[in-house]
């Protein structure tokens, strides 16, 4: 087994100890581990350059980021995966502009500094989870994906599409058949991250709704949280709409106010989410968002 290093700068404010946080409370499943502030984020997944497993240590000094990948296959995709799906390949210097322009994402950006949307580890992880939680509770929801790591996955870590075409418990939903079409997909090159994240957002999520089983909502959490593209305004996610009313008037539209966030629209949609966990808490807050998968 090989192991690939890269350090680089950060462009831009960037956290790991806010990225970390991000997921202990909104991700659906949270995809790293960490031994406390200062500590290295661990994870381990399947590179959808090849679908090799990958064990991946990422570390921060100042603003510099170190990743380490260790596995067989390509590492140098490998650690480019790692990038995307922690945003650290985003230019984010103009960030802090649109808290300028909108008080409201500025305040949210003072108590998270450094907060950078952390997305699954890929495209095929996200429409697994989308899928999933389709008309299921949160519960039932990671229950399935728990079942299905400990039956098929290795290292913890998520089956390959390959090994998840051999799953054979008839879940509800026809979600057996819809993680089948999606590890199909997977496997032609459908959800290839650095393909999806290439293209035009809605481009992209024209091409996410191919594959059988994802719907608009879905093709938009793929592309948003699963390629982490950084300028997408989310129209399938109600509790985003709820939260720019709330912040901002009902008067005034998501279309409208998210106009100051350019090129930003993802992150402050991320960062508005939060807020909302923050304000409300519970079920409606932190739980809703991670319902919605994001």
């Amino acid at each position: 087994m090989a192991r690939h290093m890269v350090e680089f700068e950060v462009a831009g404010p960037w956290s790991l100890e806010s990225g970390r946080e991000f997921w202990e409370e909104m991700a659906p499943v949270p995809p790293a581990e960490a031994g406390g502030e200062g500590a290295a984020l661990r994870t381990v997944f399947h590179a959808d350059a090849d679908w090799h497993q990958v064990a991946a240590e990422v570390t921060q000094s100042g603003s510099a980021a170190r990743v380490a990948v260790t596995g067989d296959g390509d590492l140098d995709a490998a650690a480019e995966q790692v990038r995307r799906f922690l945003s650290l390949d985003v230019d984010a210097r103009g960030w802090s502009a649109v808290g300028d322009r909108d008080p409201v994402i500025g305040r949210i950006q003072a108590r998270r500094p450094g907060l950078r949307p952390c997305g699954f580890h890929s495209p095929y992880e996200a429409a697994c989870w989308a899928v999933l939680t389709q008309r299921t509770g949160m519960s039932a929801a990671r229950g399935m994906r728990d079942d299905i790591v400990s039956r098929y996955g290795t290292g913890g870590a998520f089956p390959a599409p390959e090994a998840l075409r051999r799953l054979d418990t008839e879940l509800p939903w026809r979600k057996t058949e819809y993680l089948h079409a999606v590890a199909r997909a997977a496997l032609d090159g459908v959800l290839d991250g650095a393909q999806l994240r290439s293209l035009e957002p809605r481009d992209a999520m024209r091409r996410v709704q191919q594959v059988k089983g994802l719907g608009a909502f879905a093709a938009e959490l793929v592309v948003v949280r699963g390629a982490n593209s950084p300028d997408v305004l989310p129209a399938q996610e109600h509790r985003l709409a709820a939260e720019i009313a709330e912040q901002y008037g009902p008067e005034r539209g998501p279309a409208e106010v998210s106009e100051n966030w350019r090129p930003f629209r993802t992150w402050a949609a991320l960062h508005l989410r939060v807020l909302r966990g923050e304000r409300l808490g519970g079920a409606e807050g932190t739980g809703a968002a991670r319902a919605s998968g994001g």
